[in-house]
């Protein structure tokens, strides 16, 4: 993906979060440390854009929710800011990519710490498959089937795929 079809996709997800939601009254947009960050600022943007109203914007780190946390080393990535109470709120979880899952349910949980949403909708850039839990987006800017040893980054430039080194 080129970085104008990332553009189109960030813009048609704002307005499938629209529509599905009538409207953006309850939406809150959530953006996971640290690769859904952009994408969830460029998504409220184009909400913004579209009703003419912003919604909330937070970020997420949710590394100390992870089932593997006490199986591998892992540190807090970045800054958790949930900016109002999502209890009762649609909250739109985006992410750069979907691979096996189990970064999404962390993301789940660390939200439930927070309030509990009317519900939770997960936004991402790449599906590229191999889910380990049953989870699926709702809002896709593109399916992207991937060997399992490939490497897809969401950047600036569009979306790139690479070999594990």
């Amino acid at each position: 993906m080129s970085a104008d079809d990332v553009s189109r996709a960030v813009r048609r997800m704002a307005h499938e979060i629209l529509e599905r939601n009538h409207g953006a009254d309850q939406v809150m947009v959530v953006g996971m440390q640290t690769g859904g960050v952009a994408l969830a600022q460029a998504i409220a943007e184009a909400i913004e854009n579209i009703e003419g109203t912003g919604v909330p914007v937070g970020t997420l780190d949710a590394t100390m929710h992870r089932d593997d946390f006490g199986l591998r080393p892992v540190v807090p990535e970045a800054v958790t800011d949930i900016p109002v109470d999502p209890s009762g709120r649609v909250v739109v979880i985006v992410d750069d990519v979907l691979f096996t899952g189990r970064t999404v349910r962390a993301a789940m949980d660390a939200i439930h710490s927070y309030g509990r949403p009317q519900a939770i909708q997960l936004a991402v850039m790449v599906d590229r498959g191999h889910r380990e839990l049953p989870i699926r987006p709702d809002y896709v800017g593109k399916n992207l089937p991937t060997r399992i040893d490939e490497i897809v980054d969401v950047n600036d430039e569009g979306v790139d795929l690479g070999e594990m080194a």
